[in-house]
């Protein structure tokens, strides 16, 4: 038996964070593209986009910088922000795991293996 958590965030009851967009924002890093990242997820363009812009309304800043494809060809990066708050969120994630199994275990010993 295990546990898991997953930490989201809320505003007027609609999520607009959680580990899915940061996993988008963390692939966009590494693709440094929102259409590449959205691939590598088998996640619609548009359902990434929807997603990223519900965040950044969310949270009221901007997620993405973002350029324009053309002969060179488009892309996007994260923001300072948005890096700040993917490292933020991690570190956040990392304390609840680390805390909610230590309280299982002691609360629910039968569950050790």
């Amino acid at each position: 038996m295990e546990l898991k958590l997953t930490p989201r965030f809320l505003q007027n009851g609609q999520r607009f964070f959680g580990p899915g967009v940061a996993e988008l924002l963390e692939r966009v890093r590494e693709h440094r593209s929102l259409r590449a990242a959205a691939a590598s997820m088998e996640m619609a363009y548009s359902k990434a986009w929807r997603i990223i812009h519900e965040a950044e309304e969310g949270f009221g800043f901007q997620l993405l910088d973002s350029t324009i494809g053309g002969r060179h060809g488009g892309g996007a990066s994260l923001t300072p922000e948005a890096e700040q708050l993917l490292a933020d969120y991690r570190r956040f994630e990392a304390d609840i795991f680390a805390y909610s199994q230590a309280r299982f275990q002691e609360i629910f010993p039968q569950s050790k293996p």
